[in-house]
């Protein structure tokens, strides 16, 4: 297992003295979104009483506008207060960062990645996306990249029109470990079968034509399936052990999804695990729990995504 940062000793250094600067401008940020509530109530309250009480318009309007005031206004009040949440995140994610020889960036664009993960529909269809908290570098030795995304799709028509989360994880890129010419996808069984039941002998993804691969391991077999344009490339990569491996990745995010892709020298790891780093707090106080659990986020998916870029056994064991 790799080594990570101490979260006592950063905060004994560099970081913990930043962070007492910190409390202060949480404290005014605090205090400028109860000014800013203020103001909304003392504008607002006697808009709503003249638009409900003299306002001759149709009740469902006053509902509608009145309940988008009430969001704006909160979210326009509290805007101080998530300014400085995202401060406080970002000085303790770059930290956490530059003692892994990494660079973190909160706010970020989509790279090869996840471009491959949408080509291999590792990810489901979606409509709107956004993306933060992206890590990049060399880790262990290999081109390493890993942030997150957050996808809804649009459901319903109309008034009932609204945008629903259906992907919320990790995307991992990794500079392969072994030698790999071939594609090799590897996902949760049941996502390429056929309308009658049973696995498709084959899928086209991003203009490649992927044949199952029979793993000859009934536990596998069950739980996930391999596609690939090389089958002896892929029995190489993907041997048994990685279904202890994979299932270990579901337990540590609670059961969610997770499909991996050997491609052109990269494995690139899709995992729904939810949201994550979320360091910054408004309250001081939150400072040393959320850095432990940062932390141990960090280290969860560095640790299982380098497993499953362990030097393969040599192909006279496959």
């Amino acid at each position: 297992m790799s080594v990570y940062p101490n979260a006592e000793q950063l905060l004994a250094g560099p970081l913990g003295r930043w962070l007492e600067g910190q409390a202060a401008v949480r404290e005014d940020a605090k205090q400028e979104a109860l000014d800013r509530l203020y103001k909304c109530a003392l504008f607002g309250l006697p808009a709503l009483a003249f638009l409900w009480i003299l306002a001759p318009i149709p009740t469902e309007f006053k509902f509608y506008a009145s309940m988008a005031a009430g969001i704006g206004s909160w979210w326009w009040s509290q805007g101080p207060k998530r300014e400085a949440v995202k401060r406080v995140k970002i000085g303790i994610n770059d930290a956490i960062a530059n003692e892994l020889g990494l660079k973190y960036a909160h706010d970020l664009e989509p790279g090869r990645g996840f471009e491959q993960a949408k080509a291999y529909k590792m990810v489901p269809r979606f409509h709107k996306s956004a993306f933060e908290d992206g890590w990049s570098g060399h880790y262990d030795g290999h081109y390493f990249v890993l942030h997150e995304a957050h996808l809804q799709e649009q459901r319903g028509s109309g008034k009932n029109r609204r945008y629903v989360t259906v992907f919320r994880g990790a995307i991992l890129v990794i500079g392969l470990a072994r030698d790999a010419l071939g594609t090799t996808l590897v996902q949760r069984a049941g996502k390429n079968n056929r309308f009658f039941g049973g696995v498709k002998d084959e899928v086209k993804l991003d203009d490649k034509v992927l044949q199952y691969v029979d793993m000859v391991h009934p536990d596998f077999d069950d739980v996930f399936n391999v596609f690939s344009n090389d089958q002896v490339e892929a029995r190489y990569l993907v041997h048994p052990q990685y279904v202890e491996r994979l299932i270990d990745i579901e337990r540590a995010f609670d059961g969610d999804d997770v499909c991996c892709l050997f491609s052109e020298g990269e494995l690139v790891v899709v995992i729904n695990s939810g949201d994550m780093f979320e360091s910054g707090s408004i309250e001081a106080s939150d400072d040393r729990h959320l850095l432990h659990r940062t932390i141990n986020q960090f280290a969860t998916l560095a640790d299982l995504a380098k497993s499953l870029n362990e030097p393969g056994r040599s192909h006279s064991s496959s």
